[in-house]
């Protein structure tokens, strides 16, 4: 039975952050899911994204097996969503952290614990805005205009933010018991995740960096697919 690509955005974007990524998998032959969860907006946050990611993987891939690919601040939910499908009696067949945060660890157990392992002085900064009342990420069209250069583009990425308070950041993260179950592997967009694919290859994962940026899926969805594409073949 073929693999089906399951793409699980932040939980601080939309899927639209995706970009044209997908169509360009598919076009590389993958059958390809996206789940869009924009309702886990009360605590806890991490089971709310999780049970909604799950239930529509179970209605867009029912009984196929997966392989997850999670962007940004979804990483530390994979080994949930992997497990609430296995449950289902459907496998798992590996993971791509893609600039992601990686699952949390016994000295690291929230979002803002994962975020200081990799830069202390913002999540130092951050802690504080938080604090203050502020949320994150409240970018603006100026603030990603390097990055994205397309007006379109940058429209549907920030149509599709969605900030978050002091408690999003320091609720606890699930505990990724028995993990990993499947063979991993990192994709390195842009340095603030240096740290995390340094960790990576310390797990013994198979890992590629790329000099590009956070939003690459957005102006270079082909060039990552094939990127992607390469990781898969090195599971």
């Amino acid at each position: 039975m073929a693999t089906t690509l399951a793409l699980i955005h932040s939980p601080l974007t939309s899927a639209a952050a995706w970009g044209g990524l997908p169509d360009a998998l598919r076009e590389l032959g993958h059958a390809v899911a996206v789940p869009d969860v924009v309702d886990d907006d009360e605590p806890p946050y991490a089971s709310h994204f999780i049970a909604r990611a799950s239930q529509q993987l179970q209605l867009d891939a029912p009984g196929e097996p997966l392989l997850l690919v999670g962007h940004s601040g979804a990483g530390p939910l994979l080994p949930q969503i992997a497990f609430a499908r296995q449950s289902s009696g459907t496998p798992v067949t590996g993971y791509v952290f893609l600039d992601a945060m990686l699952p949390r660890t016994m000295r690291a157990a929230t979002r803002m614990d994962l975020l200081e392992l990799d830069d202390p002085v913002f999540t130092a900064q951050l802690a504080q805005h938080l604090a203050d009342g502020g949320r994150f990420p409240e970018w603006t069209d100026l603030d990603l205009a390097e990055m994205v250069t397309d007006p379109g583009d940058r429209a549907v990425l920030l149509a599709g933010l969605r900030p978050r308070g002091l408690d999003f950041f320091t609720e606890p993260l699930p505990i990724p018991e028995d993990w990993p179950d499947a063979p991993c592997s990192y994709l390195r967009l842009s340095p603030p995740y240096d740290g995390a694919a340094h960790a990576a290859e310390f797990r013994g994962w198979s890992v590629r960096r790329v000099d590009a940026h956070h939003f690459w899926a957005m102006t270079h969805p082909t060039e990552l697919a094939k990127e992607v594409a390469a990781l898969i073949a090195d599971l």
